[in-house]
């Protein structure tokens, strides 16, 4: 399991008392590893992995309700798909069974924040306080330690990407929205999401375990996409968590990858 290691209190402390993008060191194991997600001045989540391999990822939000969670379980179990799921610190404390279920499962258990603010408009010290509450309810119901965070509506700024460096977390947005929170129908999920212009190696799919019709598109869905000659892999395989820099569209861009095409 990952360590909250003492270069990340350094760090935040920094951030707090500057505001300036910085160069992040973090304990990872045993070791100590740096990255830069800042492009001309802007702090960037990942949205997607520059990859030669056909790997993507589909991941769920998790903020309200359980109805349809068994089913989706079911579902990726059927089609041998390991994933990701972004919980609130409300979702962990109102299923904490279900929390167990998905970790047993096989998938990442991800940080959604305490009580899904716009992140942007809180202080450095109050997205720590939104990161790190949900981080210790996890870690106290099941022993795991989270470095997944997807911040509320895809809201942040610098101070947020920051911030969730330097609580030990890698921030991941999406690349492909599949658009279920709009209850367009099972169709128009499959439709969005196979098409989608950025569906390609790298790619991460946003859903929603609570939506109305995600539970009833999902198989089909895996099913088209390992068809297109994709494999599904949950984030904490498919993104860098060293020597990478940030692309303009937020593609995590490996360093070696670069380096072995320009050579």
């Amino acid at each position: 399991m990952k360590k909250k290691g003492l270069g990340a209190v350094i760090v935040l402390a920094l951030v707090m008392v500057t505001g300036i993008s910085v160069m992040y060191w973090k304990t990872v194991g045993e070791k100590i590893v740096t990255v830069s997600s800042s492009v001309d001045g802007r702090e960037l989540p990942i949205y997607a992995v520059e990859t030669e391999k056909p790997q993507i990822s589909i991941s769920f939000d998790a903020a309200w309700g359980n109805e349809d969670t068994q089913e989706i379980l079911d579902i990726l179990a059927q089609n041998k798909v390991k994933t990701t799921f972004f919980m609130t610190g409300g979702w962990v404390e109102s299923y904490p069974e279900d929390v167990k279920q998905i970790l047993e499962a096989g998938h990442d258990l991800g940080n959604h924040s305490e009580n899904h603010k716009q992140m942007s408009q809180i202080s450095a010290k109050e997205c720590q306080d939104e990161i790190m509450k949900v981080h210790k309810k996890v870690k106290d119901l099941t022993g795991y330690e989270m470095e997944l965070f997807r911040p509320p509506y895809g809201d942040y700024n610098n101070t947020v990407i920051n911030t969730v460096y330097a609580c030990g977390y890698y921030p991941v947005q999406w690349s492909v929205d599949s658009l279920d929170w709009k209850d367009y129908g099972v169709e128009s999920i499959i439709k969005t999401v196979c098409e989608h212009k950025n569906m390609k190696n790298g790619a991460i799919i946003l859903c929603h375990n609570g939506a109305k019709y995600t539970a009833k598109a999902l198989d089909t869905m895996i099913k088209t996409l390992k068809e297109k000659g994709y494999e599904f892999v949950p984030l904490s395989q498919l993104i860098l968590k060293e020597k990478y820099h940030m692309g303009a569209d937020g593609t995590q861009i490996s360093e070696n990858l670069q380096n072995s095409q320009n050579s």
